[in-house]
């Protein structure tokens, strides 16, 4: 098994894909990762830390050539092999591809993989870590840049079907989904539907939504859309304009951090725009979707205008269609007719899912 893991700066893949790393060696499988940008400042000592794309662009693609030859021949012996790195960068040079097309054949990966994080986290990261100046509003641009350049790669070389967007999880770590992926794809890919925005001061129908997220993820490889939500963002820096605050305080992946209310307002625009477009995507890399539609305390559906959407697309799209309809109440026609099956609860969907051989 080959995988080729992209993300941009500031998703810290290196110790996330460790995580992957250790994931297997306890299940009894040896993955090789080879980290394109350590292997270039292995092969460079003389270049500081950080500096790298500092370096005239012949050194650097020189650089790139010669560690991914490595790359290369140790997919040639090794049983599985991923590496690390990254589609596009944004540096001095302009936009330039991080790749060379005739090595990326050679590699021939299985899957192409790109890790997301919310920009919050990236933005904390890159101040901790790194000296790149950066707004927002560039971070977002990198971040679609980065997809799309490696879903492109995927579709050139190994056809529809082999590119994934993996998010690194906010409270719960999807280290197992890349795991999974490599090692277990015999197990179905799961897209997770169910309302966020207008049940979020709603305790006990959060919790009912994560036990749903819960019970599919210890069977399925699940794409969660709540694991880049920053739709939250959006609502804060709103809020902050409405009372007048230059400033308001977030929580990224390492703890709070302070953001500036204009930059925020900013971006809402593509905060926006990529929800839309990432979870359909989601929704398209997967076999089937999986919908609970739970009971408000009011007494009605908690059906919102994402959970129709995401349902009608993936009918649309030729996708199993299963919704968890666990309201007193009767579903409407615009469910039950474009649905491949409707369950009361979640166990009785993971009864019908036994039966159709989808878990072992």
């Amino acid at each position: 098994m080959r995988a080729f893991v992209t993300g941009q700066i500031g998703v810290d893949k290196g110790p996330y894909l460790k995580a992957v790393q250790e994931m297997a060696t306890k299940n009894g499988h040896q993955l090789e990762i080879c980290h394109i940008g350590k292997m270039m400042y292995e092969e460079a000592p003389d270049v500081p830390a950080g500096r790298i794309l500092n370096l005239p662009i012949t050194r650097l693609n020189t650089l790139r050539r010669s560690v991914f030859k490595e790359a290369v021949r140790a997919a040639e012996t090794k049983p599985n092999v991923l590496v690390n790195t990254h589609a596009t960068f944004r540096w001095r040079h302009g936009l330039f591809s991080a790749f060379d097309f005739d090595h990326i054949k050679a590699f021939n990966a299985d899957l192409y993989i790109t890790i997301l994080d919310n920009i919050e986290s990236v933005h904390q990261r890159l101040i901790k870590d790194h000296d790149i100046d950066h707004t927002l509003k560039d971070l977002m641009v990198w971040r679609e840049e980065e997809t799309l350049a490696t879903e492109i790669l995927a579709n050139i070389t190994r056809g529809h079907g082999h590119f994934f967007m993996v998010s690194r999880g906010r409270s719960i770590p999807t280290v197992q989904t890349i795991y999974r992926l490599m090692f277990e794809p015999w197990r179905k890919k799961v897209y997770p539907s169910f309302p966020m925005s207008h049940v979020m001061d709603l305790p006990d129908t959060l919790a009912e939504i994560d036990r749903f997220k819960a019970t599919l993820n210890e069977h399925f490889i699940t794409f969660d859309p709540a694991d880049v939500d920053e739709f939250v963002l959006h609502t804060m820096a709103l809020k902050a304009l409405a009372d007048g605050q230059l400033h308001f305080d977030a929580v990224g992946a390492e703890g709070p951090i302070t953001l500036k209310t204009a930059d925020v307002a900013q971006i809402s625009g593509d905060i926006m725009g990529q929800i839309y477009a990432r979870d359909f995507k989601m929704v398209d890399q997967s076999d089937m979707i999986v919908s609970l539609v739970p009971e408000l305390p009011n007494g009605k559906p908690g059906l919102s205008s994402g959970v129709e959407r995401e349902l009608h697309h993936a009918f649309e799209g030729g996708k199993e269609v299963y919704v968890v309809w666990a309201c007193k109440g009767t579903p409407s026609p615009f469910i039950t007719e474009t649905a491949t099956r409707v369950f009361r609860s979640v166990d009785e969907g993971i009864e019908y899912f036994r039966t159709k051989g989808y878990i072992r």
